[in-house]
């Protein structure tokens, strides 16, 4: 069953790339006594997650900060070193947003937010969404329909609806 506003997030360690290489981190420490953004995408370098998804929490990074938010976190069942290589690429990492790999896709299918697609050689991979989450609790949930779409799930449908 997926995760739905109301709901507190599993624990979960997911993966970033750090001065020394890949670093753990406990996504419940990260949240404790905070405001954050998460939103996950089905692959890093996709064409809607690279031209539309991530574009839109830079442009609205700014807007997120008046607002309170403590960071915005990406969330992608991929390697941190793709996830580094990915954030270079799109200037997310520049902008501040934290690119977190969930290599194993076990946060993802904790949350009940996994799907996968062979013909598109998508194995256990995380539908696209965007939530609100304060002190660990889901304030917000925005899930697409389908991984082609970014609407409810972009910067500005998630910024529109606080």
């Amino acid at each position: 069953m997926a995760i739905s506003k109301g709901d507190t997030l599993p624990g979960a360690t997911l993966v970033q790339f750090g001065e020394n290489g890949p670093e753990a981190v406990e996504l419940g420490e990260k949240l404790k006594g905070r405001k954050v953004v998460i939103f996950a995408v089905p692959g890093a370098f996709t064409p809607t997650c690279h031209s539309a998804h991530v574009p839109s929490f830079i442009r609205t990074k700014d807007s997120f900060a008046e607002k309170g938010v403590d960071e915005i976190i990406c969330v992608s069942v991929n390697d941190p070193f793709v996830m580094k290589a990915w954030g270079e690429a799109t200037g997310a990492t520049e902008a501040g947003i934290t690119m977190l790999g969930d290599p194993e896709s076990a946060f993802t299918k904790a949350i009940g937010m996994d799907f996968t697609a062979p013909p598109a050689g998508l194995i256990a991979r995380s539908k696209r969404y965007a939530m609100l989450v304060e002190d660990g609790t889901v304030t917000l949930l925005h899930a697409e329909a389908s991984p082609g779409e970014c609407e409810i799930s972009a910067g500005e449908g998630l910024l529109e609806a606080m």
